[in-house]
């Protein structure tokens, strides 16, 4: 747990061991979904052990192993479905899952089309949206700034930063997305990335070897 009233849980899902976040208002027990890359009976068994009502499913971007649950997710809790626009062709094509060889269950379409710095409440949590591109072309990271955590998906991870050989990549615009938007934050923000374990912002400043 991080913050006075954030639950935080991570459920590895999907056969590339995606880092699925339950996060939660410990004071209201209202949380959201980020990236459902898959297993969703393993996500809805964490969100019954939470208690927690599930308002919004967040994907950070719509590679399939994202967005593989949103569907299940979704019609499970009746949570609001929310991605960035420029995400839509990739969510449409089921997140590229065929590129890999893996079939994926088609997810709705947004209820929410997420903007740079819109900030969306869950309960007293605040999570402001960052835009972040480069691994695809609309990224994003959830920045709770009052507890001190960022949720960046593939934009960078301990000590390594997220693929642009993908459909939509671009090696120039992940790194001023790294340099210019997630350094920007205080060296003490946690970063939860889409896969291996949290850093810090100081941490990859300092150590990144790809930066």
């Amino acid at each position: 747990m991080d913050g006075a009233t954030m639950l935080l849980h991570s459920i590895p899902v999907g056969i590339t061991a995606t880092n699925c976040y339950l996060v939660g208002c410990e004071e209201t027990r209202q949380g959201v979904v980020i990236d459902p890359g898959g297993h969703p009976e393993r996500i809805l068994k964490a969100v019954e052990q939470s208690g927690l009502a599930v308002r919004y499913v967040f994907n950070t971007h719509c590679h399939f192993d994202h967005m593989a649950a949103n569907a299940d997710i979704v019609a499970a809790t009746g949570a609001r479905l929310a991605l960035h626009p420029a995400e839509l062709p990739i969510l449409k094509a089921r997140g590229g899952a065929a590129w890999f060889g893996v079939s994926v269950k088609e997810s709705p379409p947004p209820d929410v089309e997420l903007a740079p710095d819109q900030v969306i409440e869950v309960g007293t949590l605040r999570f402001q949206v960052l835009f972040t591109p480069g691994h695809s072309p609309g990224g994003v990271t959830f920045y709770l700034a009052e507890q001190g955590v960022a949720f960046d998906g593939d934009v960078l991870f301990a000590l390594g930063v997220g693929r642009t050989d993908l459909p939509g990549g671009d090696w120039a615009t992940l790194e001023r997305s790294i340099r210019q938007v997630l350094f920007a934050l205080p060296d003490e923000t946690v970063l939860y990335p889409g896969h291996g374990p949290r850093t810090t912002v100081g941490q990859e400043k300092a150590a990144n070897p790809w930066l």
